[in-house]
């Protein structure tokens, strides 16, 4: 893969109660296949954040006390403050380009950077260059995540190997090599520090648990395609469904995956499996980014057709994660599918006549490479990383 991580998609992390936004059906397809019709954009102007960097910003990451962290192009990396004031600026070694920017949860100070084939550890109170690296990976790391005990890290790269690093003993603990193309995204569970799950270019999506080094579940967005009934059309052939972002919402048992057919799909797993509970076109390009925001059911997610969409994703998935024995439509699944491991019923949606509407669009205009979200002054803001170098700062009030 070549040194542009993020630019390149545009070519070829508790609560049980969600709100809906979703309206049901009686459809009688395999996967929720939500019709989405997307609101007018709103011209929302942005506050730009300027005179970090030089080149196009790849990556961004917030802390618990509103400090950004922001990756750029040929080693740049910046630190900003939560009113988009600059602070300091260094150049990480050999200039690769920064593809991900991740603080640790537990110390807000130490903030881990992937660049080129390198992982950077830096106390961002000193922040003069890195305090450690660690040369483990063969290939470009694209996405880095750490579990909720900072105790461990995992780094995707272009292999499609993700290495998972113990922190404590600074040495690789695993190396899960399932991916045949590039893994794109890694992210770690909340509340479940040795499960994770990842997707790549393969079009696979996986869940892993660290004690064994073969995913526990995969799914291949492909064939889930192929599956629903007068779903495919010849777009699919030209615009297959390249797995680029994976977003876990605080509950830990959702997640949502975005993909260069422009579509989001919601996974809910269950045990040692997971399943697709909603999808749904919200893009007409490839989706660059999804975001879970803190303690809500709501996804934000960027795409290469320049837009940034707000999602309430609770619709019939969070009606059965609530209530999971009343929910109507999981007594219907029971009786058309299959048992799972350990005498579970299936509960996939099975309503292809529900619509997912963004509850806030808004028409950014450029490329998306990555999303952020913090609070400036008490008020929700989105930050979007493009092919500028510049950051984008826009409010969510969501419509």
């Amino acid at each position: 893969m070549g040194a542009h991580a993020r630019p390149r998609v545009g070519g070829t992390e508790r609560r049980d109660g969600m709100t809906s936004s979703c309206r049901a059906g009686t459809g009688g397809g395999r996967d929720a296949e939500c019709l989405v019709r997307l609101e007018t954009p709103r011209r929302i102007m942005a506050v730009k954040w300027r005179d970090g960097h030089s080149s196009s910003v790849l990556c961004l990451n917030v802390n618990k006390d509103g400090l950004v962290a922001s990756g750029a192009e040929r080693g740049e990396l910046s630190m900003w403050n939560e009113e988009g004031i600059h602070l300091e600026q260094i150049q990480l070694p050999r200039a690769d380009d920064v593809t991900c920017v991740v603080f640790s949860p537990t110390c807000p100070s130490r903030l881990y950077t992937s660049h080129g084939e390198t992982i950077s550890v830096l106390d961002v109170r000193f922040l003069k260059g890195p305090a450690e690296c660690f040369h483990l990976n063969e290939e470009e790391i694209n996405c880095l995540s750490v579990n909720e005990t900072d105790s461990v890290l995992a780094a995707a790269d272009d292999s499609g190997a993700i290495k998972i690093v113990d922190l404590e003993n600074k040495k690789v603990s695993r190396s899960l090599r399932r991916h045949s193309n590039i893994c794109s995204s890694v992210a770690f569970r909340p509340q479940r520090p040795q499960s994770l799950v990842s997707c790549g270019l393969d079009m696979k999506v996986m869940l892993w648990n660290l004690q064994k080094a073969r995913p526990l579940w995969t799914t291949t967005l492909q064939e889930t395609e192929a599956e629903e009934v007068g779903q495919q059309s010849a777009g699919q052939f030209f615009n297959p469904p390249l797995a680029h972002s994976l977003s876990v919402a605080a509950c830990g048992n959702v997640f949502s995956c975005g993909a260069e057919d422009g579509k989001i799909r919601i996974f809910r797993v269950t045990g040692v499996k997971f399943e697709q509970e909603l999808g749904f076109k919200a893009h007409t390009l490839g989706v660059s980014q999804v975001l879970f925001l803190p303690d809500v059911y709501w996804l934000l997610s960027g795409g290469n057709d320049g837009r940034v969409l707000l999602w309430d994703v609770g619709s019939e998935a969070g009606k059965q994660l609530k209530s999971p024995v009343k929910s109507i439509h999981r007594r219907k699944a029971r009786t058309s599918a299959s048992p799972k491991r350990g005498g579970e019923p299936n509960t996939m949606v099975t309503n292809e006549h529900a619509r997912v509407l963004p509850k806030l669009s808004i028409e950014h205009g450029e490329k998306v490479n990555w999303i952020s979200c913090t609070a400036i002054k008490g008020l929700r803001r989105v930050l979007v990383a493009d092919q500028s170098s510049c950051i984008s700062v826009y409010p969510l009030n969501a419509t």
